[in-house]
């Protein structure tokens, strides 16, 4: 069940209102919130990638139980709920590249080796949280970017405008694995599927200065028990 079903569900059962203030991405939210925390009760739109800076923060109320949460990997934070989850993936026009990679390290060492001419779209790191999925080489990253003749060509955000004009001179993008075809109903985009994926995890929490603490602390549990 999405967050729009289960704050409707929700509504219905404690009689309540909920009022949503809508912000473009994670990392605006939490930069919001470092602001005016205080006014806010519970939040959700942070992600796995925000979750250290939002702990550091200190805004955000703990001892929320999430044992009923299911996420790969396991779960183990009583401060966040997951509510959501997904891959990232570079995506690819199926009528333009036939055999895409199967792995980052087969994207590098192709370029690398000048085997491909592929152009790369991603993007920019301060705006988009997902660019932290291709943090995989640790400290060889530099010598792996470094081999590269050309660079990934920077975006600014991540699926409709990834593939905008002149974004459509590209040969592959990081995105949701199917945002072209939910949000598009295109069915020319598909994932390239990697041997190892990262995993993106959408969470909620209370913040420590809720006005109304049960009842926010009320909707994260219904959140959890409500899949």
């Amino acid at each position: 069940m999405g967050l729009a079903r289960r704050s409707k569900a929700f509504e219905a059962e404690c009689g309540c209102e909920l009022k949503f203030v809508a912000l473009e991405d994670g990392v605006s939210l939490l930069n919001r919130l470092r602001m005016e925390g205080k006014k806010q009760g519970d939040v959700s739109g942070l992600d796995n990638n925000l979750l250290e800076a939002a702990a550091q923060s200190k805004l955000f109320a703990s001892n929320v139980p999430a044992s009923a949460v299911s996420v790969p990997g396991g779960w183990d934070n009583d401060t966040f709920v997951p509510y959501d989850y997904g891959y990232f993936a570079f995506v690819y026009d199926k009528n333009k590249l036939a055999n895409p990679p199967k792995s980052l390290k087969e994207l590098v060492e192709a370029r690398k080796n000048g085997g491909s001419s592929m152009k790369i779209r991603v993007p920019a790191p301060r705006d988009w949280a997902c660019c932290c999925g291709c943090k995989v080489y640790g400290d060889q990253a530099p010598e792996a970017g470094r081999s590269w003749p050309r660079k990934p060509l920077p975006s600014p955000k991540a699926g409709r405008s990834l593939w905008s004009v002149p974004e459509r001179e590209s040969d592959t993008v990081l995105s949701y694995t199917a945002y072209h075809m939910i949000e598009e109903k295109k069915d020319n985009y598909a994932a390239a599927s990697f041997a190892r994926a990262y995993l993106q995890v959408e969470v909620a929490a209370r913040t420590a200065a809720s006005k109304q603490p049960e009842l926010a602390e009320k909707f994260l549990k219904f959140m959890v028990s409500h899949g």
